[in-house]
């Protein structure tokens, strides 16, 4: 078994040489005197372990050196453990140390047995969190769609949808609010199809002026209009041999929708400008986030068009629907950003709890986003509710029936037991106030794991 490697930071060359004589045998040990030399062997070598001496050059007599060098370590490596070395008269700034996020102190002059203890408690712990990281991952992997997260009957349906549309040439139509991962949907699609070594093209038909809009799409010959001085393709013919994700569908000008039913029933676009008649093997998935039977009724969506585009399609639910898919998803955005930003961070519970109670009006791109700035703005390695700036005025404004009511305020209740007792099953049966086999059947009902919670 690989042993795990120790730092020792210390600017007496004497306690160097003893500890490292002691602890040689245990751990894959180095050495540095002074704070330079410390962040260079962790940027070469980031370690599980640390020993500190707060006392470095060249302010031995001061704290304000290690305490850099403690910020340094964690900056590189936060999920290092480092034990201050220090001596009696600085057991305040040793505390201070802590409080920034040392694991612990141990005291001058240095009892080699009580710090081997130390160092293996240190050790043990680290290892348990490599175990938890490593099972959080797994879990998250076998609830991975592509790169859509979801553990909802809802979601696994349409995980099936996915799979059985991709195999064909089928055009799809997601259905959704802003922000649910129509996009991701569309991905989805194209990786799993028999296209997915051809490109993915997509393109925002409300973010691009309508006069602008047909070029961007089929293209333009050199002198079709001011300002054409070279023949451009467009993004229909670019996606040719893989997909193309036509995003904000009903922001297409009526006349411009015609041309684009003509392509999808010919299969063949000409250029603006051009005469030239061009075969495009293309998939085509559109997305939309408004009522597409309201853009009908008033007639600014075809009919013949959405029947072309809907052969199926696919309605993202949001994320206030979802259920325990907020926690899982705001675990796997803190994931993501606590390893970029190098910071060792969690939620509190009262931060899950406002996270589960809170409407999401933004979906999933407001969640990752607030995931994001607390990570960023968190003063502490526990992210509390504050820290998430969430509106608390948020609400849903669509009922639900009273099946769906019901289904809803179960799950609630059983998330918030889960959030309260940490994961474990038995203490929030208690909270509900129902034995632990009724408990255990209802997150079956529900298809809520537990560990989630933890």
């Amino acid at each position: 078994m690989e042993r795990e490697r120790l730092l020792i930071i210390e600017d007496d060359e004497d306690i160097r040489t003893q500890l490292t004589y002691a602890l040689q045998d245990e751990y894959d040990v180095s050495v540095a005197g002074d704070r330079t030399r410390a962040a260079a062997a962790v940027q070469e070598a980031p370690p599980e372990i640390v020993t500190l001496d707060l006392g470095l050059p060249p302010t031995p007599d001061t704290a304000e050196e290690g305490l850099r060098a403690l910020e340094d370590i964690l900056a590189v490596a936060p999920e290092a453990k480092v034990i201050i070395i220090t001596g009696n008269g600085d057991r305040a700034n040793a505390v201070a140390a802590v409080e920034r996020g040392a694991f612990d102190y141990h005291l001058k002059p240095v009892n080699l047995d009580d710090l081997k203890v130390v160092l293996r408690r240190a050790s043990y712990l680290r290892q348990l969190e490599r175990e938890s990281e490593e099972q959080a991952r797994q879990r998250e992997d076998s609830i991975r769609f592509t790169d859509i997260l979801g553990s909802t009957p809802k979601m696994r349906e349409i995980f099936g949808v996915i799979q059985r549309v991709a195999k064909t040439d089928a055009t799809v139509l997601c259905e959704g609010e802003s922000g649910t991962g129509k996009e991701l949907v569309a991905r989805a699609v194209h990786t799993h199809s028999p296209r997915k070594s051809g490109p993915f093209v997509a393109i925002n038909c409300g973010a691009i002026p309508e006069t602008l809009l047909e070029s961007e799409l089929f293209g333009h010959e050199r002198g079709s209009f001011t300002g054409a001085h070279a023949q451009r393709k467009g993004k229909i013919e670019m996606a040719t041999g893989g997909t193309l994700f036509l995003d904000e569908i009903t922001e297409m000008s009526l006349p411009l929708q015609v041309k684009l039913l003509r392509f999808l029933q010919q299969r063949e676009i000409e250029r603006v400008g051009g005469r030239e008649v061009i075969p495009i093997d293309v998939r085509v998935v559109a997305a939309t986030n408004q009522s597409l039977d309201e853009a009908l009724r008033g007639g600014r969506f075809r009919e013949d068009l959405y029947y072309r585009l809907s052969v199926v399609t696919i309605h993202l639910p949001p994320l206030r629907e979802r259920g325990e898919d907020v926690v899982l998803l705001a675990n796997a955005f803190l994931r993501r950003n606590a390893q970029a930003l190098k910071r060792k961070v969690r939620f509190s519970p009262e931060a899950l709890e406002a996270i589960v109670k809170y409407q999401w009006p933004g979906n999933i791109r407001e969640l990752e986003n607030k995931v994001h700035r607390a990570v960023i703005m968190a003063t502490s390695r526990i992210i509390g509710s504050a820290d998430l700036d969430l509106n608390p005025s948020a609400v849903i404004d669509a009922l639900p029936t009273l099946r769906e009511a019901r289904d809803q305020s179960e799950r609630r209740l059983i998330v918030n037991a889960l959030v309260r007792s940490r994961g474990n099953i038995s203490r929030a049966a208690r909270v509900l106030d129902i034995s632990r086999p009724t408990f255990h059947d209802m997150l079956v009902k529900h298809s809520i794991d537990a560990k989630e919670f933890r």
